[in-house]
């Protein structure tokens, strides 16, 4: 009978824990109240894709300035937040296959960086004009 009020007074933490534990979970960079339907670029946003798959359907883009992206013995190298949300930043290498090969309509260096358990990789990456 004790064994059971023990894991009952465990219920509310347990919840308030896993309460925060969701609203503390990224925010995905995706268009849910369609804000940017109107926009002329949305579809090509929607349908952009480098050779790992689509990039805006599976990982948040973003504009990278031109002193975070460079070219080193002919691959692009990109500087990213190390973990998703950080200050600190990393150079990651841009695959072959993660580069983006149409022209670029929005113009500006951008890039889509996914964060796994071993760390970021670049999904995609459409550069710039380096000006």
């Amino acid at each position: 009978m004790t064994r059971r009020w023990v894991a009952l007074d465990w219920m509310p933490l347990t919840s308030i824990v896993a309460a925060m534990a969701v609203t503390m979970l990224p925010a995905l960079g995706r268009d849910l109240d369609g804000r940017y339907k109107d926009s002329a670029l949305h579809d090509w946003f929607e349908h952009l894709a480098s050779g790992k798959g689509l990039c805006c359907s599976y990982a948040d883009g973003y504009v990278v300035t031109d002193a975070d992206w460079e070219t080193k013995d002919s691959h692009y190298r990109v500087r990213v937040p190390k973990v998703a949300s950080s200050i600190d930043m990393v150079w990651v290498d841009v695959p072959d296959e993660a580069v983006i090969t149409e022209p670029n309509k929005a113009g500006r260096t951008m890039v889509w960086p996914l964060y796994g358990s071993e760390g970021v990789s670049i999904r995609c990456f459409m550069p710039g004009s380096m000006t």
